[in-house]
Formats: C-alpha cells, structure tokens, sequence
C-alpha cells in the first residue's frame, strides 16, 4: 500500500480550508503561518513569497514538495491573498482561476501538468484565534480542469486525455484545533458534481470515456496529526496517534462509460439511487465500507452477443485490517452483499425457456472477521520489500468468525455461520496449515427440488445428480420439507467430524 495514500489525506484539508465563524481575532499573519505549519506537520516543504500592506498579506510562487524514498512530488500554487476584516477575522481570496502545478516522480516516471480550479471568487472566511481557527467556504459554481500534462517530458494533447469536474452549491466548513496534537473536523456538501475523463492511445485504437453526475453529496471527516519527528514515516505516525475517519453519502448518482480495446467496442451504463462510503485509518488498521442501492448495470459490446442489464437492490463490500506490526493480537474482516439480484428475462431464457426454474432475484452475503497478527509493518516499504523477498510469514491467523453466509439462488437457499481458532505452532497435523478448532453449521433449503428441475432440463445428469445427492447425504442430516442441516467440527485432537460422524 503505498505511503502516498496516506500522505494525500493530509492535504484535503489545507487545499479546501473550509469552516463557519468563531469570535476572537486573528490576523493575516496568523492564518497562513498556521497553514504552512500545518503542511510542515505532514511531511511537505513550503516555501512562498510574502508582500504585507495595511492588513492585507499576499502570498505568491508557492511551493509544497516532499521526497519520500526516491519518490518526489510537488505543487506549486498561485497567489493568495489574506484580508484582514476589522473584525477579528480574514478572508482568504482566490482569483477566479485559480492555477495548481504538480510535478510527480516515482518509480523513474515523471508526470507533471496543472490543475485549474475555478469558481465565482467567494473567500474563505477564517475566525477564531491561534488555538483553534474555523474556515467557511461556499460557492454557486466550482470545477477543475487538467491541463497542460507532461508524461516523460512529451505534452499530451487534449485529445488523448482530458478530465473535467463541475459542482454546484458547493459549501463546506472546517474547524482546525492547534497544539501538540493537531486535529480537524470538516464537513462538506456538493448539490450535483458532474465529472467527464477521456483518453486516446496516441498510436494505438484504444480509448475510453467515462462521464457521469452525482446528486446530493454529503461529506464529514475528522483527523488527528500528531507531532514526530520525520512525518513521511507513517508507520511512526500511527503509532504516536495519527487518525482519520470519513463518511462520504450520495442521494443518485449515473455513470457512462464507452471505449475500445483494440477491434472490440463496448458501452457501459450505471446508475443508483444513493449509496454511502466509509473509510478509517487509527493505529488499529484502516477499514473500508462501501454500499450502493438499487443499481442497475446496462452492458454493450462487439463481442456480446445482445445487451445485459442487471441490477441489484444493495451491492457493498467491508474490509478491515491491521496496519503495523503487533504482538497483540489485531482484527480484521472482509465482507460482500449482493442482495436481490435480478438477470434480465432474456438471459434467463437462454437456459429455461419453459420457465421451470423460480425466477426470484438471488442473494449472495459473505460477512467474516478474526483476529491475528502481523509481523511487519505494512505501511514500511522497506519492510514490505523484505517480506517479499523472504522465506517468513507476515503474520499470522489466531481465529476466524463466520458471522453469515447467504446463498440463494433457484429456489435454493444455503445459509451458515461459524468459527475456528487456530493453532499456529501446529503446522502438521493439517499439512502445513495451522490447525484449526471449532465448527461451522449450515442449512441448505429448496436443494433436491433445483436437482430434479436441472434434470428435467437436461442441464444435469442422472448420474451427476446422484452423486451430488450421495455427497449431501453424506455430510448433511435431513430436516424435513426438501431441507438439510450439517454441523462440521474440527476438535482439539484435529479430527474432523460431520454431524458427529469423524472423516478425519
């Protein structure tokens, strides 16, 4: 995971400086000085021209860059100004159109070009005083454009790659609390964003489009940037506090994408009716969560032989892990929904032109989570590179919890839950896999009635029907009205039993 990753969240908040009004005075000075110190405190070098006159401070040429580990990135900004109000507080102003220059270098591959953001010229309003200030921030219109885009010194026309984004009623606020732990709290809302990229092969046929809008945007975050001593080392980072947690919500939302590869085209559509992203970075791992609702996929394409439109009442995924290395044990999960999932009558036509098969959308959940730990830390690049090259472990499994599992599909529904623990200084008696201990328990609904209707079709055979039968019989007890149940149990002597009947 790169440490790139980690070192942009620290930027969102000085690039948008957002918040309502507080009541004590500040002064010019004040705020950018708090600025500059605040990009110091993440990793980035500032440097800036400074002209003060009658309250008013402008900042010119300036320069956020950081070097980590070979890897070099900066930005060079345009003028800012910082107006003292009379009244305790300042306004910091951005022309119009505002220029931000990047330049990146990693892995020997330079990009470089700008990004223009342009708005209708309403300035951030801080308060506060030097312990805590609050920015706040609206505008009718806002957007950003790329331009001007280098890759290995050589100018990428418009026509190859371009990328667009335009917000309407855009307000946002942050409040920034100043001391040997600095934190912040930012809110923002967006009424629609409209966001357009393409790109060309400059020799070759391959291209693609994405465009799309989003309505009702919604987001709220916190972060907590502690003080050490080299502040690109995140390892050291998360270990002296560093935290950050965001909430990103959307009220619909519509996506196009059109492309080649090469001889074969293809066309995408989504849309949904809102959805919600979580994130979170503390020293007890990072987590993600992700859900859309009521989506709907429309697909097109040389080498398909008729449109495909799916879609899906929820469709999310969840995942949390451990980030730094620990002797105590650490927790993770990994999670995914599918729920009611409908294919077109078309495509069920394909296999069950009679309709013998019950047409109900299907469900897919998977929801896990344990406990174990990792042996290096996964933000250190240097300590990722050894692992890679070495014959150790990253870590270990300690247990494993099966908090659902949903299969429906046909008229037949599997359904379980579960969990294990594992021992890690037995590696034999599984063949290298530490031995587990505990049980899962599983239902299976609707099973025999799907067999004789995939026979009656001719999907499946007599004879690999009976030998999916013998298989259930053999792991599973009956239950009664086409449904069966199966307990599997792994002991602490390692053996492995099936409804209380041992198969190892």
């Amino acid at each position: 995971m790169s440490v790139s990753f980690f070192r942009g969240m620290g930027a969102v908040a000085p690039i948008l400086l957002i918040a309502q009004a507080a009541h004590a005075d500040l002064s010019a000075q004040d705020v950018w000085s708090d600025w500059k110190d605040y990009m110091s405190s993440t990793g980035y070098e500032v440097t800036a021209s400074e002209t003060e006159s009658s309250g008013k401070l402008t900042v010119s040429d300036i320069t956020m860059s950081m070097d980590i580990e070979g890897d070099a990135f900066s930005m060079t900004m345009g003028t800012l100004e910082f107006i003292e109000n009379g009244d305790g507080t300042v306004n910091m102003v951005m022309p119009a159109e505002y220029p931000m220059a990047f330049d990146f270098n990693a892995d020997g591959d330079a990009i470089s070009g700008s990004l223009i953001y342009t708005h209708d010229g309403s300035p951030m309003v801080v308060s506060g005083d030097t312990s805590e200030m609050e920015y706040s921030y609206s505008a009718a219109t806002a957007g950003l454009t790329l331009k001007d885009l280098e890759i290995e010194g050589e100018a990428v026309p418009t026509d190859v790659a371009a990328l667009t984004v335009n917000m309407t009623d855009l307000a946002s606020n942050t409040l920034m609390k100043i001391g040997d732990v600095r934190s912040y709290t930012q809110s923002m809302t967006v009424a629609t964003m409209a966001y357009d990229f393409m790109f060309n092969e400059p020799e070759g046929s391959d291209n693609a489009a994405f465009n799309g809008t989003l309505q009702g945007l919604d987001f709220s975050g916190d972060m907590t940037v502690p003080k050490v001593e080299d502040p690109s080392d995140v390892a050291a980072m998360l270990k002296a506090g560093m935290a950050y947690v965001g909430k990103f919500t959307f009220e619909s939302g519509n996506t196009n994408i059109k492309g080649a590869d090469g001889s074969d085209t293809f066309e995408v559509q989504t849309s949904s009716k809102g959805g919600e992203f979580n994130i979170g970075l503390s020293p007890e791992g990072l987590t993600y969560d992700v859900t859309q609702v009521d989506t709907t996929l429309n697909m097109m394409g040389s080498d398909i032989p008729f449109p495909i439109s799916l879609s899906m009442k929820e469709m999310g995924t969840n995942f949390a892990m451990p980030l730094t290395k620990s002797d105590e044990e650490q927790d993770f999960a990994l999670g995914v929904s599918l729920r009611e999932f409908a294919v077109p009558d078309m495509l069920w036509g394909l296999i069950d032109p009679n309709e013998e098969l019950p047409r109900d959308p299907a469900n897919l959940v998977v929801d896990l989570s344990g406990k174990g730990k990792l042996f290096f830390d996964l933000v250190d690049e240097e300590q990722m590179a050894a692992v890679e090259k070495g014959d150790e472990a990253p870590g270990e499994v300690n247990s494993l919890s099966i908090n659902q599992i949903l299969l429906s599909v046909a008229g037949a529904e599997l359904t379980g839950d579960g969990a294990f623990t594992f021992d890690n200084t037995d590696l034999e008696s599984f063949d290298g896999m530490p031995a587990p201990e505990g049980e899962a328990n599983l239902k299976l609904v609707g099973a025999n009635a799907l067999i004789d209707k995939l026979i009656g079709m001719g999907l499946v055979s007599e004879d690999d029907a009976m030998g999916a039968r013998m298989m259930m019989g053999m792991f599973t007890v009956s239950a009664g009205d086409d449904t069966v149940t199966s307990k599997i149990e792994v002991n602490d002597e390692g053996h492995v039993l099936a409804n209380g009947q041992r198969l190892k």
